[in-house]
Parts: C-alpha cells; sequence; structure tokens
C-alpha cells in the first residue's frame, strides 16, 4: 500500500454527525486502499475520546486541539496581512511540523486535503500530488452571510469572502484536482476560477441507508398526542440558527394556531443563545445533545429544512429521506439533492408555502407522507451511495 497524507479541519468522527460524515467516510475509504497519515484539529472538548477511533484507521496521526474562542480572536490578525481570516483560524505551527517531518519520513507522493482552509499546510509539497476536496464554496458562504449582516459585520464577512476567494483559486490552479459536493457547487466555483474548469469535479455525499432505517425499532422521545415537527443539525452554526429562528417566529406559529398539538423540536448540540431562547416561546422545544436523532427523524410527523443560506448538500435532508420521513424544504436545502419536488419531497419557497405544505401533511393525509417518504428513501438507496460516490477519489489521487 502507498502513503497518503490526509488534512481535515476538524477529528472526521463519530460518523453520524452532520459536519463529520463526509470526512469519516473519506477517511474510511481511503485506509482501505493507502497507508493514511492524518493530521486534524480537535475543537471540542467532547471530541478528544473519539481520538482512539480514528487512530485505529490510520498509520500515523496528529490530533492538535484547539480553543474555539482563542483561535477566533488570533484570526483577526488577517487583517494586517491581507489573508483569509479562515487561514488564520487554522494556523498550527507544531501541526506543519508534523506535516513536515511525516512527508520527509515517508516520502509522501499522494496528498489530499479535507476543506480549503487545510491547504495551507500543503501547499509547501509541489512535488506531491495534490488533491483538495473544497466540500463547498466557502468564500460564497462568507458573501452570503454579509448579505444578511449589517456593518461592521457586513464588512468583515465581505472581506472574508474576498480573501478566501482569492486564495481558493490558487489552490485550485496549483493543485491537481478540486472537488466539491454537488454538481452545483462544482459549476458555482468554475464561475468563479473558470482559470482551473478542466480541473474541477465532484462526488456526491452519501447516506449509510443501514444506520438511518426506518425498519429499525425506535422510542419515541416525543410526548403522546404531539406531533412533532423536527429539525436537526449543529446548532451553533449560524445558517442553522438564522432557519430555525424564520421557521420559530414566521412559520411555526401559524401551524400552532391551526394544529394545537404541534410541536417544533430543534435537535442538535451546542445550540447558540438565540437558539435556547426560542425554547421560551410556546410548542418550541430545543433539546441541545442527543444521544441518537433517529428516534427524533423516525417519529416526527414531518421534518423541515428552511435554511435561508445554504451551500453543498444537506446532510439532514438524506437522512430525512433515508429514514423516510417526509420533508419540507427550502430551495437553497434542495440545492445539490438529486430528488423529486412533490413526489420524494416537498418544496416551499417562502413561509406562505411552508405553512401549507406543512399543513397539509399534518391535516389528515398519512397516505400522502408516507408515499413520500417511501419515494426518498428508494431514491436515497438508488442514488446516494458511498461506496459507489467515493470511487472518484483514487482516480484523482492516481491520474499521473
Amino acid at each position: 500500500m502507498e502513503d497518503l497524507l490526509l488534512l481535515i479541519h476538524r477529528i472526521p468522527y463519530p460518523p453520524n454527525k452532520g459536519d463529520k460524515i463526509r470526512s469519516y467516510h473519506l477517511l474510511k475509504h481511503l485506509a482501505r486502499h493507502y497507508r493514511v497519515h492524518l493530521a486534524t484539529f480537535v475543537d471540542d472538548p467532547d471530541d478528544w475520546q473519539y481520538v482512539p477511533h480514528v487512530e485505529a484507521l490510520c498509520a500515523s496521526s496528529h490530533f492538535a486541539g484547539m480553543k474555539p474562542l482563542l483561535a477566533r480572536v488570533k484570526s483577526l490578525s488577517a487583517l494586517l496581512k491581507n489573508r483569509s481570516l479562515s487561514l488564520e483560524y487554522y494556523r498550527d505551527p507544531k501541526l506543519a511540523r508534523w506535516v513536515q517531518d511525516t512527508v520527509a519520513a515517508h516520502d509522501i507522493e499522494r496528498v489530499l486535503v479535507f476543506s480549503s482552509a487545510m491547504a495551507q499546510y500543503a501547499d509547501p509539497y509541489r512535488g506531491a500530488r495534490r488533491v483538495v476536496d473544497f466540500c463547498d464554496v466557502d468564500s460564497d458562504k462568507w458573501r452570503q452571510y454579509a448579505d444578511k449582516k449589517s456593518f461592521p459585520m457586513s464588512w468583515l464577512y465581505r472581506y472574508e469572502a474576498d480573501q478566501l476567494l482569492r486564495y481558493e483559486r490558487q489552490v485550485a490552479r496549483d493543485y491537481d484536482a478540486s472537488l466539491f459536493v454537488s454538481a452545483p457547487e462544482a459549476d458555482l466555483f468554475r464561475q468563479l476560477a473558470p482559470e482551473s474548469t478542466a480541473k474541477i469535479g465532484h462526488f456526491n455525499n452519501g447516506v449509510d441507508t443501514d444506520y438511518f432505517s426506518p425498519e429499525q425499532s425506535y422510542a419515541s422521545p416525543y410526548a403522546g398526542g404531539e406531533r412533532a415537527l423536527v429539525f436537526t443539525g449543529a446548532m451553533d452554526y449560524w445558517p442553522n440558527v438564522d432557519a430555525v429562528q424564520w421557521f420559530a417566529h414566521e412559520v411555526f406559529p401559524q401551524l400552532r394556531a391551526r394544529f394545537a398539538d404541534a410541536r417544533f423540536y430543534i435537535v442538535g448540540a451546542r445550540p447558540a443563545q438565540a437558539v435556547q431562547d426560542l425554547g421560551k416561546l410556546p410548542g418550541v422545544v430545543v433539546t441541545g445533545t442527543v444521544p441518537d436523532v433517529r428516534p427524533y427523524i423516525a417519529h416526527a410527523a414531518v421534518a423541515v429544512a428552511p435554511l435561508r443560506i445554504a451551500r453543498g448538500i444537506q446532510n439532514k435532508v438524506l437522512e430525512a429521506m433515508a429514514m423516510a420521513t417526509a420533508v419540507v424544504v427550502s430551495p437553497q436545502a434542495l440545492e445539490g439533492i438529486e430528488a423529486e419536488p412533490g413526489s420524494e419531497l416537498v418544496l416551499a419557497e417562502d413561509a406562505g408555502a411552508f405553512v401549507a405544505a406543512v399543513a397539509a401533511l399534518l391535516d389528515g393525509q398519512q397516505d400522502a407522507a408516507a408515499a413520500i417518504g417511501r419515494a426518498a428513501r428508494a431514491k436515497v438507496q438508488r442514488r446516494y451511495s458511498w461506496s459507489s460516490n467515493l470511487a472518484c477519489i483514487e482516480e484523482s489521487l492516481e491520474c499521473s
């Protein structure tokens, strides 16, 4: 087996955690074909417990501890250097030295970078074949943030969008291949970096349909006699915070007025204060961290994904589909997912449409919801297999 250097911005475990699903399956896939030398950050104290699981997949590994608040403060120094804040946020001299020593000790000829901010550690090694999985066009995400914020944050986010795009284009130009999470995401980057069009591709996320399966038995986490609408995701992530705030204030009160037994469950770790405050609203429940999201999806009347800011593929949508739960999505949440609105999920473009769509699913149309759920799971089983979607990775790493 050949040696491979893998650089990931957050420890790729546990495998059912939304922002780590892709990186975990990528690591597991690569470990079957290469001796993997992994460098990654641990930014949550709870994640140190997963280090042994990750180490078992690797020939060698380096885990850099990070304190997010300190890293955010440190990243502001990028303003004085005309540099991306994201790069400064993930800058770590010890990790860089470990990479340097590992490349030298194992004569590394293949490098895979997961997320743009980690490319800074592979930049010096031009003799290796370098592939970057950008996942999303992160610079465009910052641009969307800027459009939603007022000064001075709008200025700061627009600065980061410009700086990060400049770096993303440099990486795409210098590296051998650039991959994204969906065809639309890759198409967007081709427009932003036309000089690298020929080297830009994508592979879709997958879903573990044995794990996310409606055929397993789950005890209901909901109180008897209530109909739950569920949103799942990391609740310190601003697009998720924005989504649930909008739904809780603009959509749910209208549904609550019509369906007294309706409850809106916000399920996910590290809820920001703005999310915690939503728990004071009638019928809104904020769970915080739960040991398993599957019971919440399995027993929900409807899953909702009302994102107004999004890039790439939303795992929360694919997981609800895999669980055969009817899901109502915004156009932003649907982007990049190959699903037929009306038969495999429901598309709603504004608050009124969300009210109408969810009400139709709650208002005695259980057969319709069940039919959508069955069709959704069948689509996921056909189109979103990790094994088939990851096949392109070796092609990118081995092409000469």
